[in-house]
């Protein structure tokens, strides 16, 4: 589901998707990094680097998933959380299934992964980096139905590019974790996912 005209021009005029994560459509959102364990990670990256609090799920389970055009139900675990207007993620691949996370982690070891682009034009978008000769690597849809697919952008770039479907539960899921994060006081930094999915019904 794209966001519809009306809606889109509210967000431009009141600059909420500029204000909120930093970029207009199109830009990137969010960037990654794969890690060996979620909560250390959330630990760290909370004490050292004062991003907080996060969100995590330790079974994030995935729909309609595809690992370079095979079927897949790997399992991971992940955190969101934004610093200022970029959403930082940590994802733990929780089982040896082939999947883009260890395309990265046997390449280079843990740390980077990748660029999170939004887009209200999906397949469009998907088309595009396509044309530019990218591999599809990995697509799918979240828990909440919002379609993602990763480029393998390795070739070119430090890590791969994710497209990240944008409708209006997606910029409501994402906005309540930005607001959690203003003036956040570094008091618990490690929180279920569910404490954000419950208010998206």
């Amino acid at each position: 589901m794209q966001l519809d005209t009306n809606t889109v021009a509210q967000l431009q005029e009141t600059h909420v998707i500029e204000n909120i994560f930093g970029q207009p459509l199109g830009g990137i959102v969010q960037v990654a990094y794969v890690v060996e364990d979620l909560q250390k990670s959330i630990s760290e990256f909370s004490q050292k680097f004062n991003i907080g609090p996060w969100f995590y799920s330790n079974g994030y389970t995935l729909k309609e998933a595809y690992y370079r055009g095979e079927p897949t139900n790997m399992r991971m675990g992940l955190a969101l959380s934004f610093s200022g207007n970029m959403c930082f993620e940590v994802i733990q691949p929780l089982d040896d299934k082939p999947s883009v996370y260890w395309d990265v982690i046997k390449k280079k070891g843990y740390g980077f992964h990748h660029l999170g682009m939004a887009t209200t034009q999906y397949e469009v978008d998907v088309a595009r980096y396509k044309k530019m000769g990218y591999v599809l690597a990995f697509e799918g849809l979240t828990p909440r139905g919002i379609r993602f697919a990763y480029f393998d952008t390795t070739g070119d770039l430090p890590g791969m590019l994710e497209l990240i479907e944008y409708n209006d539960t997606q910029l409501k899921f994402l906005s309540l974790m930005q607001q959690a994060s203003v003036n956040w006081d570094g008091k618990d930094p490690s929180r279920k996912i569910e404490l954000i999915t419950s208010q998206l019904t």
